[in-house]
């Protein structure tokens, strides 16, 4: 019997002004124990932690289609797998959850179909999936994420390179109630922006980056300011407008919308209890979950 643990952390794209460039770890996770069935037996799922029910489908799960697509492509059989899965990513929440997923299921296709490629090559792979490279930069290394596609003669490489591990910023996400699809989010944002908009992105992300680089908190509120996808996203995410104004407050750090949103990351370096409740009291009576975390760690595979 072929075995494989899997640990896959959550992630948080964007960070303000690192438009589909730069990724976040937070330390909490996908955990899989997955193993090898007889032959024309059927896969199968336990699932537990949050949306057992969804995390559990066999049709329609992003993580058993990239498995199956990644052996047909590679003229491998599909063998039937049970997995053991406990998940702990909000999913729909712009906390890398679909990231998650498909860098899974290249790395068990990788394993179980016998395939050979690195890490990093699965890494590759799963991010011309998603199409973007920030949040699964991020889920296989770890920290902050800084990444870009680089096509070539028809085929995308990623070059990315990570810091940050090691800070001991502290992350408090609010989740609201409602989802909030990525493709619904992209269809807010213009084709077109001003050269001033521009700019000041440019300036912010390198800005960010170095905050990460150097352990500089004290950029974070001017670092995480984004006038590229915030603005135009904040109509169907009812915490940001609330909740960006916190930045420099309190122990609050900077305010970023978390990926596509509709959650939102507030990075601190105060007491947990005190932050949250500065946020309850920004939220007013606006529903939302609070999840306390730390930047995470890459992906781990045994």
């Amino acid at each position: 019997m072929q075995t494989l643990h899997l640990r896959l952390p959550a992630t948080s794209a964007n960070l303000g002004p690192g438009f589909d460039a730069l990724g976040l770890a937070m330390s909490f996770y996908l955990t899989i124990d997955a193993h090898t069935k007889t032959a024309g037996e059927a896969f199968s799922i336990a699932a537990s932690g949050r949306n057992p029910e969804q995390c559990g489908r066999i049709d329609h799960n992003l993580m058993l289609d990239t498995y199956r697509e990644v052996l047909t492509a590679s003229g491998r059989p599909v063998l039937p797998l049970h997995l053991k899965l406990h998940n702990e990513i909000p999913l729909g929440m712009g906390c890398g959850s679909s990231a998650a997923a498909l860098l899974a299921g290249v790395l068990l296709a990788n394993h179980f179909g016998e395939l050979g490629w690195t890490g990093y090559a699965a890494m590759e792979e799963a991010c011309r999936r998603e199409g973007h490279p920030d949040n699964v930069a991020a889920c296989w290394l770890g920290g902050m994420t800084a990444s870009a596609a680089v096509e070539k003669n028809g085929i995308t490489s990623i070059q990315t390179a990570s810091c940050g591990e090691d800070l001991n910023w502290k992350i408090l996400l609010a989740i609201p109630s409602a989802s909030l699809s990525t493709k619904k989010a992209r269809a807010l944002l213009p084709e077109q922006y001003s050269r001033a908009d521009a700019v000041a992105n440019v300036q912010s992300t390198a800005l960010l980056v170095s905050a990460f680089a150097l352990n500089r908190p004290d950029l974070l509120r001017t670092a995480m300011q984004d006038r590229i996808h915030q603005p135009y996203r904040a109509v169907a995410c009812e915490l940001l407008p609330l909740l960006l104004p916190l930045a420099g407050q309190d122990g609050i750090l900077g305010v970023a919308l978390s990926g596509a949103g509709p959650s939102v990351l507030l990075l601190h370096n105060g007491e947990t209890a005190a932050v949250s409740e500065i946020v309850r009291s920004a939220l007013g009576g606006v529903s939302a979950e609070l999840l306390e975390a730390s930047i995470g760690k890459g992906t781990d595979v045994v």
